[in-house]
């Protein structure tokens, strides 16, 4: 069971190329704080980075950032120069449509692709809300396929061709797997405070890959600890040590997700939602349900469906491209 990827399809996490930033001379250009998460790859030249509060760092040739939380900052050709507010010179219009952002009056010495990620709020095991304000991976990281993706996405900028758009927003979706890769291998202390860091811990990794597998199961600590040739006492202080919790409650927050995407997403009988997350009454899931949402299944789904009809699919994508896949073994949702 591929964990990682089961918690960012079901989280609906998907990326989407942006403004391609081409600079030269004097430049800068401050972003407000953004509800999605930002990306930059830099694939020729040099800039720098500055957060509030934050020392502002230097982006060289191959290096990647991530912003996951979508945090107020600046990009510039130097630290100090005047900024320019992104609404004023294009740059919202830019990143929204993916089209060319020229800055400065120099020639063109810098190249920056920037991206977003967005995910489904109605998850709440998500990924982008458990990182670090900051991620960022330097070219001379040690070598693996982040280099060769970033070098495929400079190349697919330098010489677009047919379907680029498609192209771009794919290598964008590679590059956020391959960055946490890399951010979990180098940074293991800063990892280890994460839900990535879960899955350093062989026993804990093992333990939360079974649950995944089967959500529906009626797990016990017993039967888990038993699956893994642990004893439970074991099992326990690992599992809480990692995670903060304790199995049966990170079970129960993850089929709390599950459900309340099919009440959202799906016309399903609250009884057919209850056993395919392991309830056996409509009950005890609406009890379970109530407690880690405030609401009934119920008024959830009434008032999800009035607030939004999950994240906005990216642009240029048909419907059957766009949709979020489901790993096998979870409940398939239909498509809007």
């Amino acid at each position: 069971m591929d964990i990682l990827a089961d918690v960012l399809a079901v989280g609906g996490v998907r990326g989407t190329a942006g403004a391609r930033i081409e600079a030269g001379g004097t430049w800068g250009i401050s972003w407000d704080a953004r509800c999605n998460a930002a990306f930059y790859a830099v694939t020729s030249g040099t800039a720098w980075l500055c957060l509030p509060g934050r020392e502002a760092q230097q982006l060289m040739p191959g290096d990647v950032v991530l912003l996951p939380s979508g945090a107020e900052h600046a990009l510039s050709s130097a630290p100090g120069v005047p900024l320019a507010p992104c609404g004023g010179c294009g740059g919202n219009a830019a990143m929204e449509n993916g089209s060319v952002l020229r800055l400065g009056a120099g020639a063109v010495q810098t190249h920056i692709l920037g991206a977003s990620y967005e995910y489904d709020r109605t998850v709440s095991t998500q990924v982008m809300t458990s990182l670090p304000q900051v991620l960022h991976i330097r070219a001379d990281h040690g070598g693996n396929c982040l280099d060769d993706t970033v070098r495929l996405l400079s190349r697919e900028l330098a010489y677009p061709q047919i379907a680029t758009a498609f192209v771009l927003n794919r290598l964008v979706d590679i590059l956020l797997v391959q960055l946490i890769r890399v951010w979990l291998a180098k940074n293991p202390d800063e990892a280890r405070d994460s839900w990535i860091g879960m899955l350093a811990d062989p026993v804990v990794s093992d333990a939360l890959a079974k649950l995944h597998q089967e959500p529906a199961r009626g797990w016990t600590i017993d039967s888990l600890a038993a699956e893994l040739t642990l004893s439970r006492s074991t099992l326990t202080r690992r599992f809480r040590a990692v995670t903060g919790t304790a199995p049966a409650e990170y079970l129960t927050r993850w089929r709390m997700d599950l459900a309340a995407i099919r009440l959202r997403d799906s016309d399903d009988p609250l009884d057919a939602i209850a056993r395919s997350v392991g309830y056996t009454s409509v009950y005890a899931f609406s009890r379970a349900f109530r407690r880690a949402r405030s609401q009934a299944p119920g008024q959830f789904r009434s008032a999800a469906r009035a607030t939004e009809r999950g994240p906005a699919r990216p642009q240029g994508l048909p419907p059957n491209e766009a949709t979020t896949v489901i790993p096998a073994g979870l409940p398939r949702l239909p498509r809007e």
